[in-house]
């Protein structure tokens, strides 16, 4: 018994030592800083044609034209799996209206 009493009084000891160390620790020896980045304008435009002004307004907020024209080749399907995460997932605001319109010109961007 005399044993599980010096073995709790250990453990007790243990504890608040660990306690008390944390709260003791050295302050960073680093400063966070916040920086400014120019990006480069992009002057790409989407390809006039049937779609490109729904592009404009729905995906040019985010994703510049030269971005998504150098995506690789994607089906229909692909594209239409693209669009529906960007709506479900990233939360794009794009009326149901305009998917076909978006999926229409992305998919003839991508012949397959």
């Amino acid at each position: 018994m005399r044993d599980r009493t010096w073995l709790a009084a250990g453990l007790c000891a243990l504890v608040a030592a660990i306690a008390l160390s944390a709260g003791s620790r050295a302050a960073p020896r680093f400063a966070i800083t916040s920086t400014s980045v120019e990006l480069p304008y992009d002057e790409t435009a989407y390809p006039e044609g049937p779609g490109a002004e729904v592009m404009n307004a729905n995906c040019a907020s985010c994703h510049s034209a030269s971005m998504v024209l150098l995506q690789p080749r994607l089906s229909r399907e692909q594209w239409t799996g693209i669009v529906r995460k960007m709506r479900d997932v990233y939360r794009a605001p794009v009326a149901d209206e305009d998917v076909p319109a978006i999926i229409d010109y992305l998919a003839k961007l991508s012949p397959s």
